[in-house]
């Protein structure tokens, strides 16, 4: 069960929550997939009701995106004491909202299982709600061929939402400083979570005079997002929050390096196939840039890694069958009253 997926504002969360239902029905699976409206994880009465109509409709397994349930303990944890109940957290809610985190606890406690999209989300759930199991199940990614880049170092993509938490701002802050170099710059990614941050945005890259030189492409899939990927040198993931990386391990799965902001889970999605800056840091990221642009053997050496790093990856067949597991898992428990 998880929020309704807008095809103008898809996320990293929606991909894996559609991949998994994918994988459970490949592997025989009946799924139910009910994707709920509202505005989660602080939905209204109607939303409220639409997602106990849904827990209370059956008694067997039921999965649910953390989004949708951690926030609404007064709805899911009565169903959770009849029927087996797993949570699926991308992000922790406490870490951006924390006047939900004793909700969240609630649900979490209440949950027959509990799964993290990332080993750092499953330490912050353990440390910060005492909970002693949680299963990290993280997100897959699909074979893919090497990039080819442009020039090896010069064709930058910032690929994400953009939003204050991917920053974007950030990034045309520390490009701005970085004229000298003949960069080019890509921001991909849904352009209607955060209408005024993207207004103020384009304001700051005008008032640098960098129009041509970085262009907002709002979101893309299919061959046109592919040959975005496929002709970036360099993925730049300036976040303020991020559980994972999604975007990195596609990256990784290309030989593409990466230069990302050390927050959550993105050291351990990094690995050794590109470099960190603290969060927020702007004058660190054009250390980082410029370091980038002007050492090639620095780039080398990150390439190389990129590349070694390809075959260390999950598939998505393996994160659903972790998910899976779980379920059957949680199947077999009786539930508790």
């Amino acid at each position: 069960m998880r929020p309704v997926a807008d095809p103008a504002l898809v996320s990293g969360g929606d991909v894996y929550d559609a991949r998994v239902i994918a994988g459970l029905r490949a592997d025989g699976w009946t799924v139910h997939d009910a994707q709920v409206p509202g505005s989660w994880p602080r939905p209204d009465a109607a939303a409220r009701r639409a997602l106990g109509d849904v827990l209370g409709a059956g008694d067997g397994p039921v999965l649910l995106d953390g989004l949708v349930a951690c926030g609404v303990p007064d709805v899911v944890v009565p169903h959770a004491r009849r029927r087996p109940v797993a949570v699926l957290v991308h992000l922790p809610l406490g870490q951006e909202q924390p006047d939900l985190e004793e909700a969240e606890r609630a649900v979490l406690h209440a949950a027959g299982a509990v799964l993290a999209t990332s080993p750092w989300a499953a330490r912050r759930l353990r440390e910060r709600h005492g909970l002693t199991g949680v299963t990290v199940a993280v997100p897959g990614v699909d074979p893919a061929p090497p990039a080819v880049g442009t020039d090896g170092a010069h064709r930058l993509l910032c690929l994400g939402a953009v939003s204050p938490t991917k920053g974007q701002d950030l990034l045309v802050a520390a490009l701005a400083q970085l004229r000298g170099h003949p960069w080019t710059c890509d921001l991909v990614g849904p352009t209607g979570r955060a209408p005024a941050f993207v207004d103020d945005l384009r304001a700051a890259i005008a008032a640098h005079d960098l129009t041509d030189r970085i262009r907002i492409h709002g979101p893309r899939t299919g061959v046109d997002l592919e040959g975005i990927r496929r002709h970036a040198d360099l993925l730049v993931v300036p976040s303020r929050v991020e559980t994972y990386g999604m975007v990195v391990s596609e990256a990784l799965a290309r030989g593409t390096p990466v230069l990302a902001s050390d927050v959550g889970g993105l050291p351990e999605t990094v690995g050794t196939a590109g470099v960190l800056t603290p969060a927020e840091n702007v004058p660190a990221l054009v250390a980082a840039l410029h370091r980038w642009f002007a050492e090639p053997a620095h780039r080398a050496g990150l390439q190389h890694s990129a590349g070694s790093s390809r075959c260390r990856l999950a598939s998505w067949t393996q994160t659903s069958r972790r998910v899976q597991q779980v379920l059957a898992d949680l199947s077999a428990t009786p539930t508790r009253s």
